[in-house]
């Protein structure tokens, strides 16, 4: 069941509930966490939507990035692909990236507040300071504030590469400012599928050209979903839920960099797609 969060033509947000080409729109006042945080989300869904007041077509829509009030939190290095970019961007420190590939303890880090959020066919930004910036397509795991993993959304975790490059310590600014992050449209609820059915993709949209494209499967990853949700509550607790993103597999070559005017298409199985512009910022 795929749900999500849009504006509606009171100028206020709705819980809309995916139904064949339609959205079935939840009560004025009813939000996303209080759904997603239900000790059984499906069957809120179904009764959110018994008796709909309102619908519209699905094509119609607006919607906003599925968060509330939650935290989003990153995991890194955990496709072998995001290894080797890391270990190629910084010659110096490429020891630690190998190691945090098979140390026990995952990398994880603090990724963006509501705020630096941007939803579907809003803007990402690229850093006025970079000359080398990518997006990374991930599953994003949407979780209750006892970390359970009650669904999951698309995520674009950018990255200015430059930057973190230059030295691994600069982690914070090459992946937090406005704009640094972009989720939705929908979260599928339940469990995950099996990982090797759920299938990543990466476009790149330039002038009405492909400048680039790249596939995985969620099966790559070389962590398990649980194992980074345990880690990341480990002496930490998330009243308001949490997002983490897992981490990505698809990693353009070294001589792409993000361009202004550039259009990010992330499709995820299950889910749909994720389409943001890129807005280069002026120095």
């Amino acid at each position: 069941m795929l749900v999500g969060k849009l504006k509606h033509n009171n100028g206020g947000t709705r819980i809309g509930v995916v139904q064949d080409e339609r959205v079935l729109l939840g009560p004025p006042g009813s939000s996303l966490s209080s759904l997603l945080f239900d000790e059984d989300p499906v069957a809120a869904a179904r009764e959110l939507i018994a008796a709909p007041s309102e619908s519209l077509p699905f094509r119609e829509a607006r919607w906003l990035a599925p968060i509330d009030a939650q935290e989003v939190w990153a995991a890194g290095v955990t496709y072998v692909r995001s290894k080797q970019a890391r270990m190629d961007e910084s010659p110096t420190a490429a020891s630690v990236y190998d190691r945090v590939y098979t140390a026990e303890r995952p990398e994880l880090f603090f990724k963006a507040t509501p705020n630096r959020i941007t939803g579907p066919g809003e803007a990402v930004r690229v850093r006025r300071d970079s000359s080398w910036s990518v997006p990374e397509p991930e599953l994003a795991l949407v979780l209750s504030p006892a970390l359970k993993i009650v669904g999951y959304t698309i995520g674009n975790d950018m990255s200015a590469r430059d930057i973190e490059g230059e030295n691994p310590l600069y982690l914070p600014q090459a992946k937090i400012y406005s704009g640094c992050c972009a989720l939705g449209p929908l979260v599928a609820l339940g469990a995950l599928p099996d990982a090797a059915s759920l299938a990543i993709n990466l476009t790149i949209e330039r002038a009405g050209k492909t400048a680039f494209s790249g596939e995985t499967t969620f099966a790559a990853m070389k962590r398990t979903p649980n194992e980074l949700v345990s880690w990341l509550g480990k002496e930490n607790a998330f009243p308001e839920g949490a997002v983490l993103f897992t981490g990505t597999g698809i990693v353009p070559p070294d001589d792409f960099s993000l361009a202004d005017g550039d259009i990010v298409h992330i499709d995820i199985t299950g889910v749909g797609r994720l389409s943001n512009p890129v807005v280069k910022s002026r120095s």
